[in-house]
């Protein structure tokens, strides 16, 4: 087990420090670019990043980390607010998005595609396929928390679409008509109870991403 800590800032992006090696890992790929472990890559976890309202919706038990005392007067509340008006250092002339704007990042089998976050709220659900395998991207109903899984369950792949008239979010698939909820699970038809694969999904600014991602491409429609 390794644990780390904030070293520095490379292209507005961290790097962290492992106590136990001394070696430095960039945040965005989860590799080691310095030290004994250069060119190890941590593996990357599913998470979610959702808006509190529907965190606590989803886990009412849950608990949530308190700030640490005796730092609580470090924390920026404005830091991403003020980082967004700083110029960037890397830009990539002649692409279609602007350096700043907020992409979720999707990589599959070596293929990685950027999903601008405006588009993914106005058109979720987003059906597309990345390294081959078929995507589903998701917009809750807060228009803030974002979903990303694998649309297929053995041999079988998902069409959804969005169940309208109805006060919670679900998604109606066109094989058998049935139920799933924001969690990828189904509640309703012959997959109740089953829940699809759920994606790493990187949340970007465009030069960050493009710059770790340099194949990558850009989700159009």
């Amino acid at each position: 087990m390794l644990h780390f800590y904030l070293a520095g800032i490379n292209n507005q992006n961290f790097l962290m420090r492992d106590r136990e090696t001394g070696s430095w890992w960039q945040q965005i790929t989860g590799k080691a670019i310095f030290g004994p472990m250069k060119g190890s890559l941590l593996e990357l976890a599913p998470s979610d990043e959702l808006s509190f309202g529907l965190w606590k919706q989803e886990s009412p038990g849950g608990q949530v980390l308190a700030a640490v005392a005796r730092d609580e007067k470090e924390y920026d509340g404005k830091w991403e607010a003020e980082v967004a008006k700083l110029p960037v250092v890397i830009s990539f002339p002649g692409t279609e998005l602007k350096p700043r704007d907020i992409v979720i990042g999707i990589e599959l089998a070596g293929e990685s595609r950027a999903y601008p976050l405006d588009t993914i709220l106005k058109q979720s659900p987003i059906q597309d396929r990345v390294g081959g395998d078929p995507v589903l991207i998701l917009a809750g109903a807060d228009g803030k928390s974002i979903r990303a899984f694998i649309s297929r369950m053995g041999d079988s792949e998902f069409e959804f679409f969005r169940k309208s008239g109805t006060p919670d979010f679900l998604l109606v698939d066109s094989t058998s008509n049935g139920e799933w909820n924001f969690k990828g699970c189904a509640i309703s038809g012959p997959e109740t109870g089953k829940c699809l694969h759920s994606l790493p999904a990187i949340k970007d600014y465009w030069f960050d991403w493009r710059n770790y991602h340099p194949s990558t491409s850009v989700y159009r429609h």
